[in-house]
């Protein structure tokens, strides 16, 4: 038989046989408290955890609302920037287009000047002028069409209405010279 390291005296606590009366009470002792260590620790975390879920719960809601706010505070900054960029290039390019509509509308006035076309100034000059004449024309008809003094016998009669408008409508038509614009 082989010969033991242990010492004969020594107690044998690791008796896998469980061959001495102490070690099988005192392991089985342990293992039924350690089982109840487990039951204890289970029954803690049933009562303490729907507390701890809830606090949890509170402490994510807390942190989504001041995401929210973060993220709404740096949204508004963001559109307050692009409001103020955009506004400022829109009065940019509205004087761009106030310049390049400038320079467009001199350009269009020289060539049409260069091609004798009247510019409005001179039609609206035109126009008055022609007032002017129609003015003077029904002021020299109606001096014509003033009674006359009697005529002598046997003169021929005066013209009816009919006639009188019709000649004036002839003189209106006749194309007149114009006169030179005085200068």
């Amino acid at each position: 038989m082989p010969r033991s390291t242990k010492n004969p005296d020594a107690p044998d606590d690791a008796d896998p046989a469980g061959s001495s009366p102490f070690y099988g009470s005192k392991a089985r002792d342990s293992a039924q408290q350690i089982w109840q260590a487990g039951l204890g620790a289970f029954a803690k975390a049933q009562q303490e955890g729907s507390k701890v879920f809830e606090a949890l719960v509170k402490e994510g809601a807390a942190m989504q609302r001041k995401g929210q706010s973060t993220a709404q505070e740096r949204l508004s900054e963001a559109a307050e920037r692009m409001t103020s960029a955009a506004s400022e290039f829109g009065t940019r390019a509205a004087g761009q287009w106030d310049k390049l509509e400038t320079i467009f509308e001199d350009r269009v006035a020289k060539a049409l000047a260069r091609l004798g076309v009247p510019t409005a100034r001179d039609v609206q000059a035109l126009h008055e002028r022609i007032d002017a004449l129609t003015r003077a024309l029904e002021a020299a008809t109606q001096a014509q069409a003033a009674p006359r003094p009697a005529a002598k016998r046997g003169a021929a009669k005066p013209p009816t209405g009919r006639a009188t408008a019709a000649r004036k409508t002839a003189a209106a038509a006749r194309p007149r010279a114009p006169k030179p614009p005085a200068d």
